[in-house]
């Protein structure tokens, strides 16, 4: 690119750059910083329901410093492919610790599974230091030929 039209665009772009075709920010040269989630205020809501059944395959605990929910939903319920995954259940924990805030957080696990059952007697302590309640329910839905748990939440 000659040079008059790299300082169009970079006029163009104020506070962008380019490294070998890919825009970074300026406060860091590497282009895997464009490839990052970008930093901003964390987002509150009522319900959340934890992505791909509680995978670990894409929650971490930037998803639980940023989304910070009163409830969060766990579906998971299939071992062979790590869900629920015991690293997301430990990221709420972490993330939760860097809220700098004490607010009450309710999980609601949609399956009694063994990763749920275990990681909440090893982390007990943990959860009652964070204000975080693991809810259980022993109601059950019928319909038809199929019963299945449920729990009802009042907001």
């Amino acid at each position: 690119m000659p040079e008059d039209e790299l300082s169009r665009s970079s006029h163009s772009n104020p506070g962008k750059s380019l490294v070998n075709g890919i825009k970074t920010n300026p406060a860091s040269n590497s282009p895997k910083s464009s490839l990052s989630v970008p930093v901003g205020p964390p987002v509150y809501v009522d319900l959340a329901y934890i992505p791909n059944h509680c995978s670990g395959k894409n929650t971490d605990p930037e998803f639980f410093k940023r989304v910070r929910a009163s409830y969060y939903v766990v579906s998971g319920n299939d071992a062979a492919n790590g869900e629920p995954s015991r690293a997301v259940l430990d990221a709420l924990l972490e993330g939760k610790s860097q809220w700098g805030e004490n607010l009450q957080v309710t999980l609601i696990p949609t399956h009694d599974t063994e990763v749920t059952r275990e990681w909440y007697q090893q982390t007990h302590e943990k959860q009652q230091e964070l204000n975080i309640m693991v809810l259980a329910s022993s109601s059950t839905v019928v319909m038809q030929d199929e019963s299945f748990p449920a729990c009802k939440i009042e907001f």
